[in-house]
C-alpha cells in the first residue's frame, strides 16, 4: 500500500503522545485533504507497485525488480514548488513530502505517478490527488527550527523516527498542541555532500511548531557564553541536549527560534488602479495601398560607383607598370661610362671564376674517398687488389711504411729545422702531392 500522513496535534492522523496515527489509502482514485502549515508525507512503497507489473519468470523465486519513481503535477514537467521527493536507490521506497502554504489553497493539484520497472522496462501510472485547505489555528505561533547531524531526510520522514523526534520536542517544550511543519535535507540549503566514511551523515532541518512560548532550555542557546563558544565552532551547553542525545546529535548553534506573534507585518496594501491606459489618441494602422519604390538609384550607389572606382585604379597601376617602364638601353645612357666599366669588369670576373671552379680537380682525402668520380661519374678502381692481405695494414702507417715519400726540410725562426714529410699517389692518373705528417726538430 501506499501511506500518506501529516503531524499536527488534534487532527486524525496526529501525534498525540500515545500513539501514532498513518492514513492509508489507494493510490489509484485517492485523494487526502492537506491543511496548511503542516508537514505531509506520502511513501511510495515498491511491494505496492510489483503487483501491476508481470510475475517474475521463474516461479518459486522471489521478485526483487528495481523499481524508481517519476513524480510530476499533471500537465507540468516537475513537481508543486512545495513538494519534495526523493528515492535514493531503486530498491528503497520513495517518499514524497513538503508543507503548502496560503498560496496553494484551493488549487487543483494532482499528482501523477509513474513507476518504472528497470528489469521489464515496463511502467505503471497512478494519480494523487491533495486538496489543501486552511485552518486558522495552523501554522502555530511558535516555531523552532532543529539541524540534526546523525541523520538523512528519508530516515526522518519515517513515520517512527519522526515520532520519536516530536516526543523528545514535547518534553523538553510542553506544549498543548505541537506539529512538525517542514522538514529540509542540508544538501537543499548549500550544505556539502559528506564523505563515505564513518557512516557520515547529510544532516536535516526539522521545523516544529506550538502554541505555547519556548522553555527556557531552549532559550539557553541565546545567552551571551553559548553565542561565544558557537563563534569559537564548540559545542554549547545545553541541559536539555541528553533528551535527545540517546537517538538525534541536535546542533544547537544552528537552531532557530522564531516567534510570529512578535513580527511586525511588513505588508502594505497595494493601490490598484483603474487598469486603463492614458488616451494617446486613435491608432491608425499603415494603409494598405503602399507605393512602389524604385531602387534603380540605390543599386547605381551600391554596385556601380565601387566598381567604376576600382576600374579606374587599375588603370592607373597599369599604365605605371607599363608604360612608364625603362628599358635597359635607357639605362645604360643614363648611368656613367665609369660605372659600367665597374659592373662589367665585375661580371667578367665573376664568370671567370665560376668557370675555373667547374674545372678544378679536388684532391679528397684518403679517408673519404668517393666510389664515383666526382665529374665523370666513372667507379674509381680500389687501393689495393682483391688478392692484397689487409689482416697485416697497421692502423696508422708510419714513414717508413709509405711509399713514394718526399721530405722537405724547412728551417725555422729560430735556426732549427723542420721536416715535412709528403706522400705522391695518383687519382684517376692525375698525380697529387699531400701532407702527411711533421717530424720533430732535427
Amino acid at each position: 500500500m501506499l501511506l500518506s500522513w501529516w503531524w499536527a496535534l488534534g487532527d486524525p492522523c496526529a501525534w498525540t503522545g500515545k500513539g501514532r496515527g498513518t492514513r492509508r489509502m489507494s493510490p489509484a482514485t485517492a485523494g487526502t485533504f492537506l491543511l496548511t502549515g503542516v508537514l505531509f508525507v506520502h511513501v511510495l512503497e515498491r511491494e505496492y507497485f510489483k503487483g501491476e507489473f508481470p510475475p517474475y519468470p521463474k516461479p518459486g523465486e522471489v521478485s526483487n525488480d528495481p523499481i524508481t519513481f517519476n513524480t510530476n503535477l499533471m500537465g507540468y514537467p516537475d513537481r508543486p514548488g512545495w513538494l519534495r521527493y526523493i528515492q535514493r536507490t531503486p530498491y528503497s521506497d520513495g517518499v514524497l513530502y513538503g508543507s503548502p502554504t496560503a498560496e496553494n489553497v484551493g488549487k487543483p493539484t494532482i499528482i501523477e505517478i509513474t513507476a518504472y520497472n528497470r528489469r521489464t522496462f515496463e511502467t505503471a501510472r497512478h494519480n494523487l490527488i491533495i486538496n489543501i485547505m486552511s485552518a486558522e489555528e495552523f501554522p502555530l505561533p511558535y516555531q523552532a527550527e532543529f539541524f540534526i547531524k546523525n541523520m538523512n531526510v528519508e530516515e526522518i520522514l519515517a513515520s517512527e523516527v519522526l515520532g520519536d523526534f516530536l516526543g523528545a520536542v514535547k518534553n523538553v517544550w510542553q506544549p498543548e498542541r505541537l506539529n512538525a511543519i517542514n522538514i529540509t535535507s542540508a544538501l537543499d540549503r548549500g550544505g556539502r555532500v559528506p564523505l563515505p566514511i564513518n557512516d557520515m551523515k547529510e544532516g536535516v532541518y526539522v521545523m516544529v511548531g506550538a502554541d505555547v512560548a519556548f522553555s527556557s532550555c531552549l532559550r539557553e542557546v541565546e545567552n551571551p557564553q553559548n553565542q561565544l563558544r558557537c563563534s569559537q565552532e564548540m559545542e554549547p551547553v545545553i541541559t536539555c541536549d541528553k533528551k535527545f542525545r540517546t537517538q538525534f546529535y541536535i546542533d544547537w548553534c544552528k537552531i532557530s527560534l522564531v516567534d510570529k506573534t512578535k513580527q511586525v507585518s511588513t505588508y502594505q496594501e497595494v493601490v490598484r488602479g483603474e487598469g486603463i491606459l492614458p488616451d494617446g489618441g486613435e491608432y491608425k494602422p499603415p494603409s494598405e495601398s503602399l507605393k512602389s519604390r524604385d531602387y534603380y538609384t540605390d543599386f547605381l550607389v551600391t554596385l556601380a560607383v565601387p566598381s567604376a572606382v576600382a576600374l579606374v585604379l587599375f588603370l592607373i597601376l597599369a599604365y605605371i607598370m607599363c608604360c612608364r617602364r625603362e628599358g635597359v638601353e635607357k639605362r645604360n645612357m643614363q648611368t656613367p661610362d665609369i660605372q659600367l666599366v665597374h659592373h662589367s669588369s665585375i661580371q667578367k670576373s665573376t664568370k671567370e671564376l665560376r668557370d675555373m671552379s667547374k674545372n678544378r680537380e679536388i684532391a679528397w682525402p684518403l679517408s673519404t674517398l668517393p666510389v664515383f668520380h666526382p665529374v665523370t661519374g666513372e667507379i674509381i678502381p680500389p687501393l689495393h687488389t682483391d688478392n692484397y692481405d689487409s689482416t697485416n695494414m697497421p692502423l696508422m702507417q708510419t714513414q717508413q711504411n709509405l711509399p713514394h715519400q718526399t721530405q722537405i726540410p724547412q728551417q725555422q725562426t729560430t735556426g732549427d729545422f723542420r721536416l715535412t714529410t709528403f706522400q705522391r699517389f695518383e687519382v684517376n692518373g692525375i698525380p697529387e702531392e699531400r701532407k702527411l705528417t711533421e717530424a720533430m726538430s732535427l
